[in-house]
């Protein structure tokens, strides 16, 4: 080959190189302004998001606030496309369904992996439904679990993890909605926790530490959001007393209505603390110890008109509670709230227990109930003989070990609404 040739040869070699090098040149720069572009987009979406208002009703407790063993039905797709974005996690996304109690790194890992063996049915998807349905267009509602199972009221206070876990999910919430110039608030909290507390057989007293829990919370969060309203509790009522393996039919000197009782009391005496339901009225997994998906579903929405009604103003809920009883004779009248008036009894929701569910328990662990009857808004029951110094109680029943509608701690009392009705709360009076 000629030097010319050579020479001719490396110039067109050359002149391609450069033509290469310019179109990279002109790839990267494209890929640049592509780049620049996107993330000016991005910038845009992020800091002009338009007024928005970010209400976080989060759930808080033991298993029942992670709806162990309830089969999901709530369609996460759904859940955000229906309503057009408006339900969001604690960090204002869609990544619904997966928790870890314990650390918020295995929580990422699980969202990363798509992990979601454990993404139950939440009873905040059916209440945050509710109130997306209710709400306007600019309003998002932020919802997730806490909490740990089989965990006492104790162990899920201030400064336990659960606790701290918890109060960090609702500071990520609020930090994420001041990125983006929204008003974020929790007006309140839905608590669901109790069941340990009769298992266990512990010796505090579970409306003290509810108190004490509750005063921590209100605090913390209040630092975190600045808001001046204090945080309402919405709280559901445990019914599973006969997890206890010490429990006996009429047994006189029985603990295992403590809980539930507290649960009541609070509900109906704390101007702060508002009513979901009792969880007997529906079916149990296995009859054992956790409501299915349904009676999570309908727990969620009676929260749901508790939380539109905390955020109206409205007259607070309180459910189907006993206010006072008086004694005559050998009968005894019970005066209730009554939501939906009449009272009623009802067999075929709640399968037909003794009494309606009532008991008289004398001290030789003798129930000496005659009769059952309602009577406008109370019920009035009739003994064989007078019940002073006897202890009244309502669903304090059951087979040992079942739980739920059927063979569980049950009573057959609710108030007359005909599509969500408020069923009696679980109590114990000494008379």
């Amino acid at each position: 080959m000629s030097d010319k040739k050579i020479v001719f040869l490396q110039k067109k070699y050359m002149n391609a190189i450069g033509l290469m090098q310019k179109r990279l040149v002109i790839i990267v720069l494209i890929v640049l302004l592509l780049g620049l572009f996107c993330y000016t987009c991005y910038e845009v979406y992020h800091k002009n998001y338009g007024h928005k208002v970010v209400i976080c009703i989060p759930v808080y407790g033991q298993s029942y606030a992670l709806g162990e063993e309830a089969k999901r039905i709530t369609d996460f797709d759904s859940l955000r496309i229906k309503f057009n974005g408006r339900i969001v996690t604690e960090k204002l996304d869609y990544t619904f369904g997966y928790f870890d109690h314990s650390s918020q790194f295995k929580q990422w890992i699980k969202r990363i992996l798509h992990y979601d063996k454990k993404a139950f049915e939440l009873s905040v998807y059916g209440m945050a439904e509710f109130l997306a349905r209710e709400l306007g267009e600019d309003t998002l509602v932020c919802i997730f679990p806490g909490g740990h199972g089989m965990s006492t009221i104790q162990q899920l206070m201030k400064p336990f993890n659960p606790y701290k876990k918890f109060i960090q999910e609702i500071r990520t919430a609020n930090d994420k909605a001041v990125e983006r110039g929204w008003e974020f608030f929790v007006p309140a909290v839905c608590w669901m926790q109790g069941e340990s507390d009769i298992v266990e057989y512990p010796t505090y007293d579970y409306k003290d530490y509810f108190h004490r829990m509750y005063n921590d919370m209100n605090t913390d969060i209040k630092n975190i959001t600045h808001q001046k309203d204090d945080i309402r509790i919405i709280c559901y009522q445990t019914s599973t007393v006969t997890k206890g393996l010490k429990y006996k039919t009429n047994d006189y000197d029985g603990v295992e209505a403590k809980t539930p009782t507290a649960q009541m009391e609070i509900i109906r005496d704390d101007s702060l603390i508002w009513a979901s339901g009792p969880t007997y009225p529906y079916n149990f997994v296995n009859e054992s110890l956790h409501i299915d998906a349904v009676g999570q579903k309908h727990i969620g929405i009676l929260a749901a008109q508790s939380a539109l009604g905390i955020l109206r103003n409205e007259k607070r809920i309180m459910g189907l509670v006993p206010l006072s009883y008086e004694i005559e004779d050998e009968n005894i009248r019970i005066m209730f709230n009554t939501p939906c008036p009449p009272l009623c009894f009802d067999t075929i929701t709640v399968s037909k227990v003794d009494n309606y569910g009532f008991n008289v328990v004398r001290n030789d662990d003798t129930d000496i109930i005659s009769n059952v009857f309602i009577d406008q808004n109370t019920v009035v029951i009739k003994c064989s003989e007078s019940p002073l110094g006897c202890k009244l109680r309502y669903g304090i029943n059951g087979d040992f070990l079942k739980g739920g509608c059927n063979h569980g701690s049950r009573g057959n009392l609710r108030d007359s609404h005909s599509l969500l009705p408020h069923w009696c709360m679980l109590y114990e009076y000494s008379l």
